[in-house]
């Protein structure tokens, strides 16, 4: 490939590669050396030779240099625990695919570059691979940053043989690591629940949820599960708030995506916000069944929902958010951010992830509870008037004159009503801020028509890859938030963004 200059970058570099993220996915090593990512179609490491040692950036280190290891489960004493790993040197493999060493290693080529960069201290590129069934290789390569090669050792592994083990412990500042549990070939993404390494619960939702929610704690020790909250896939509704009244619905029969005229869809700009996508998903003690789960098309103003007035049939895609889990999580714990929450699933753009749930709470009687980090304002009315600094979304023309004609100016400045998830809530309250997320919150509409009481919903961003962590923008702006004496609180942010704000407000 590099003769006929097929190679993006041939030249081999330490560090990161121009426009290759963190997270970014291959489906075969030969799209790695397309882009000069990892040059070697075999060979787990890429390393630049003597020939670099005189050009400018490199004098005065040792060669052969480690550029990028790939990690794919095929050496039987490797480990990978995310922030740290050991990966076994190369050579020695019997090659047969059961990951056995049936040699000893020498400490020449990638090995000896690897020792090299030890004594270096220069990064080193590191991709993870592991099994998937919708690749053509059965196999998805992820990029997970750069690290550094703290230890070396060699030692009699499994088979008895001599391996070379080195030590690598990631760089500090990067990005969330999306694989930040590697499975590899031996084991596969799609392992028993109760296989998963350090399961404290194997249902947070004790099985409220169509699909049930692990929780796995590889930080503490002894592990332990969340605590202090009960769980509740709906809304709560204290008895002082009055919800308004079911709205008139259409008259579509089926699905409203083949009707030629559907009331709901006007309310939405004459267009369903969802295009229909059948998705098999197999409930708990249930055959597999096929429902006709919506993604949404863009984020909107708000969604207009088809409701209990409605004649559509249940499963109809203008029902997405009423049809529940979709996609199977996980609640982990993280070194820096207390819980989190992952995807063991593939998550098409605009696919609905859950609704934020609690108790339904008016923010007059919330104000000044700091220690409550769970409220999230229903800022649906705000959001349309583009007020504190929030970006307008499609649709917000649409409802203006609506807004203007039903509530006062001067008392939506603010949201009225929030959900408090502190001491009740659901999945969505273990998802954590970045700076850079890959959800967005959608306000939406289904049974009644009243924005300032519009269901708070989270929606993929982009596609989101297997064991991903879920994330999205708390919206606070920086110094927004002050204890009781009128004192500024900021919080540090640790979401690892590239462009990262450094701050939660």
């Amino acid at each position: 490939m590099e003769p006929t200059n097929a190679v993006l970058y041939p030249e081999k570099r330490m560090g990161h590669l121009p426009r290759v993220d963190v997270g970014d996915q291959f489906y075969s090593r030969a799209e790695m050396v397309a882009i000069g990512l990892h040059g070697h179609w075999m060979n787990g490491i890429d390393y630049m030779g003597t020939k670099y040692q005189d050009e400018a950036g490199y004098q005065g280190l040792i060669f052969p240099l480690a550029t990028c290891i790939v990690m794919s489960g095929a050496y039987e004493d490797d480990l990978d625990n995310a922030d740290e790993i050991i990966y076994t040197g190369e050579g020695g493999n019997n090659l047969l695919g059961n990951c056995h060493q049936g040699a000893e290693q020498t400490l020449v080529r990638g090995n000896l570059a690897l020792m090299n960069s030890k004594d270096n201290g220069n990064p080193i590129r590191v991709v993870c691979g592991h099994i998937e069934k919708r690749s053509y290789t059965g196999k998805v390569y992820t990029y997970d940053g750069l690290y550094k090669v703290v230890d070396c050792l060699s030692e009699k592994g499994v088979r008895g043989h001599l391996v070379f083990k080195f030590k690598l412990k990631r760089i500090e500042g990067q990005p969330p690591l999306t694989t930040s549990q590697v499975l590899f070939t031996r084991g596969g993404i799609h392992m028993p629940i109760s296989k998963l390494p350090r399961l404290v619960c194997p249902d947070i939702s004790c099985g409220q949820e169509n699909l049930p929610i692990p929780v796995t704690n590889l930080v503490d020790n002894p592990p332990v599960a969340p605590s202090g909250f009960v769980y509740s896939k709906s809304l709560q509704i204290p008895e002082d708030i009055k919800m308004p009244a079911d709205s008139i619905g259409c008259n579509c029969k089926g699905d409203c995506s083949s009707s030629a005229h559907c009331l709901c869809a006007d309310h939405n700009g004459s267009d369903l916000p969802y295009v229909s996508r059948q998705r098999k998903v197999s409930a708990k003690n249930l055959d597999s069944t096929h429902k006709n789960v919506g993604r949404l098309v863009e984020p909107k103003a708000v969604v207009f929902e088809c409701g209990p007035n409605c004649s559509c049939q249940c499963s109809c895609v203008n029902r997405t958010s009423q049809h529940g889990l979709q996609y199977r999580l996980e609640v982990f714990k993280t070194v820096s951010k207390g819980w989190g929450v992952r995807t063991r699933d593939t998550i098409l753009p605009g696919s609905l992830i859950c609704e934020y749930t609690g108790v339904l709470r008016r923010n007059a009687e919330v104000e000044g509870l700091l220690e409550n980090n769970y409220l999230f304002d229903i800022d649906c009315v705000q959001t349309i008037k583009g007020l504190d600094g929030r970006e307008q979304r499609p649709g917000s023309e649409l409802h203006m004159a609506s807004l203007h004609e039903k509530h006062d100016p001067e008392t939506n400045q603010v949201p009225e009503y929030c959900i408090d998830a502190g001491s009740v809530g659901n999945v969505a309250r273990f998802i954590n801020h970045s700076c850079q997320p890959n959800l967005f919150i959608q306000c939406v509409l289904s049974s009644h028509r009243d924005i300032k009481l519009a269901k708070v919903m989270l929606f993929a961003a982009d596609t989101i890859p297997p064991l991903q962590e879920l994330s999205y923008d708390y919206g606070y702006p920086l110094n927004s938030v002050v204890d009781i004496h009128g004192t500024v609180v900021k919080l540090a942010c640790h979401c690892g963004a590239s462009d990262c704000r450094k701050r939660l407000y």
